[in-house]
């Protein structure tokens, strides 16, 4: 019998854990490897032992290796991954961490802060690309985010933006994805966010914004769910080579 396909998933906070992704992963027949290298998990240095590697969010920078140790470890790890073509996806700090690795630069949004439901906004590209393809549709996703991607890195491919003109999605190479929205949440972890936030957008009420999640939950679950099946089926055609 087959083995599962093992996925290796970098969590970088308590309250940013992989969540719906991380569900609909393991409903999808895969086997999360979770690293918490904030709480002292030693971060594994090779990504061709796992069938996919998955960044998800935190509210420190992408460049801020000296105030958290494992950031410029994760970006090689990050660039072995596209290197070895292992599937890869980055969700919010790990799209921005992707960035980042290869060449990009992130920074502040000079727009302000990006929170709550947005909507995204696909290229042309978008249709024929193996992850986003099947869902390239007009819909919404959840944000939460200060900074964004302001320079691509080399041979990227934009596959969506914010009606803004913010990079949302993003193909580095054959197998790696960055994402800036939030394909991951329910409002039990925006709510957590609206808790502990200390840099309120001036104008967002963020209990109502929490309240807007909740009530999209069919609509986003619809969206996103395509979203890890179809990184689910990439990862167990990787699995089974």
């Amino acid at each position: 019998m087959p083995r599962p396909p093992r996925v290796l998933v970098v969590q970088h906070e308590d309250d940013c854990p992989p969540a719906l992704v991380g569900g609909w992963l393991a409903d999808a027949g895969c086997e999360l490897e979770v690293c918490r290298p904030y709480a002292g998990d030693a971060l594994p240095v090779d990504p061709a032992a796992y069938d996919a590697l998955l960044v998800l969010g935190g509210s420190m920078g992408a460049d801020e290796d000296a105030d958290h140790a494992w950031l410029g470890p994760t970006k090689l790890l990050l660039r072995e991954a596209v290197g070895a073509e292992v599937p890869t996806l980055g969700i919010c700090l790990g799209h921005q961490l992707l960035a980042s690795a290869l060449g990009g630069r992130v920074e502040v949004n000079p727009r302000g802060r990006t929170v709550g439901l947005v909507p995204v906004e696909w290229t042309d590209d978008a249709a024929d690309d193996p992850l986003v393809g099947a869902l390239a549709t007009a819909r919404r996703g959840v944000h939460w985010n200060n900074d964004v991607v302001t320079e691509l890195a080399p041979g990227a491919l934009v596959l969506a933006r914010t009606p803004q003109g913010d990079v949302e999605v993003v193909r580095h190479g054959p197998a790696a994805w960055g994402v800036q929205l939030h394909p991951e949440v329910d409002a039990a972890v925006v709510a957590r966010w609206a808790a502990s936030d200390d840099k309120p957008a001036p104008g967002v009420d963020t209990a109502a914004e929490v309240a807007r999640v909740d009530a999209a939950r069919p609509e986003l679950d619809e969206a996103w769910a395509p979203l890890a099946l179809s990184f689910a089926r990439l990862v167990g055609e990787r699995a089974l080579r």
